[in-house]
């Protein structure tokens, strides 16, 4: 409830490049990721500007080379910074380096080891690019996990490995979203009232199939026109009328100002929501072939992500559904305590001074 500024849809991820040809690796770390281990705003204006980030390029280049660990089959690589810049993704600037790969006797390196963030956000990991003329694979690090294979074997098919990774990663962003997961909840609770006009538990099964799948639909439809750049809408207002829509949908549930059918609604609002999406899975496919591959296993793992939740959170609601203290108690309470939050959101992330 009193967490600072959070963005809905992008969690901490590092993205590193491999270019397997010519040795060589890209690595951009987020400016908000290193606020956590340095001081980059030394004015204490709450803005890094050049100058500032130019007095901190040492310590970034130093952090890089020593949470990314290159080895060959002869043992550990060396990394020697090559140039610096900045880039952005959709959650804002980064800064950029440069790194050569010398591994011994020229050979390539075979895996990667990736520590960066470990101790300041266990939900941080690496975003991995592999790719040569011939081929390209994406992959994930968990920092302080296991080192990663980054082979390229042009006869082996790393269609699967992508998809299942972006599966994960739909899974993964759809449990660590709090404005999705208190979205969804607010969907759910019109099914478990019999004050909604529902009396058997085969109708509320069947509203909530309804909502779930006006849900999945909508968000799916848009996730895919953003992903393949069909249509593109500025991220900040994105996410602000994501955080609205929870409030608004939180109001509905005791007066329908947006009507009474809660599958209405909840496609509405999925297609924005589906815009959020896709600002993690443009920054996930970056330069990544196999696109509707990837689009895919994403969708899939977000709708593996939404059933668990309503699995676990749907029964015990319903159980509960016919008692006055969960009507006049428990929902008044949950409805508040959502709206509190989700307005706080829309204020933290308009692009606009208040």
């Amino acid at each position: 409830m009193f967490a600072g500024p959070t963005w809905a849809h992008k969690s901490s991820d590092g993205f590193l490049y491999i270019d397997a040809e010519n040795n060589q690796a890209r690595y951009d770390i987020a400016l908000r990721d290193l606020l956590l281990v340095t001081d980059l705003d030394l004015n204490g204006d709450r803005t890094v500007t050049g100058n500032e980030l130019t007095n901190r390029w040492s310590f970034i280049e130093d952090f890089a080379t020593t949470h990314l660990t290159f080895m060959s089959d002869s043992g550990n690589c060396g990394l020697r910074y090559q140039d610096r810049g900045i880039a952005r993704h959709s959650d804002g600037v980064y800064a950029s380096l440069t790194l050569d790969i010398n591994c011994k006797d020229g050979e390539a390196p075979s895996v990667v080891a990736y520590t960066a963030f470990a101790e300041q956000d266990p939900l941080h990991r690496g975003l991995i690019n592999v790719s040569d003329e011939a081929s390209e694979r994406l992959l994930t690090a968990i920092p302080g996990g296991d080192a990663v294979s980054i082979r390229l074997d042009p006869s082996e098919n790393h269609i699967w490995s992508m998809f299942l990774t972006f599966i994960y990663e739909g899974i993964v962003h759809l449990l660590i979203g709090l404005d999705h997961i208190l979205f969804l909840l607010v969907l759910i609770i019109p099914a478990t009232l019999r004050a909604a006009g529902i009396t058997s538990a085969k109708e509320r099964v069947l509203q909530l199939v309804g909502i779930v799948t006006a849900f999945t639909v909508a968000h799916s439809i848009t996730l895919a026109l953003a992903a393949l750049d069909i249509v593109r809408l500025p991220i900040a207002w994105v996410e602000t009328v994501i955080a609205l829509s929870i409030v608004l949908a939180a109001i509905n549930v005791w007066k329908p100002i947006l009507g009474e059918k809660t599958w209405k609604l909840a496609f509405g609002f999925g297609l924005i929501h589906g815009f959020g999406f896709a600002s993690v899975l443009g920054d996930l496919t970056s330069g990544v072939g196999n696109l509707a591959v990837a689009l895919a296993g994403f969708n899939i793992g977000v709708e593996l992500g939404q059933l668990a939740l309503i699995v676990v959170l749907f029964p015990v609601l319903y159980a509960m559904g016919d008692t006055a203290f969960y009507r006049k108690g428990m929902v008044p309470v949950a409805l508040l305590v959502v709206s509190i939050i989700s307005i706080n959101w829309v204020i933290e992330r308009a692009p606009v001074s208040f």
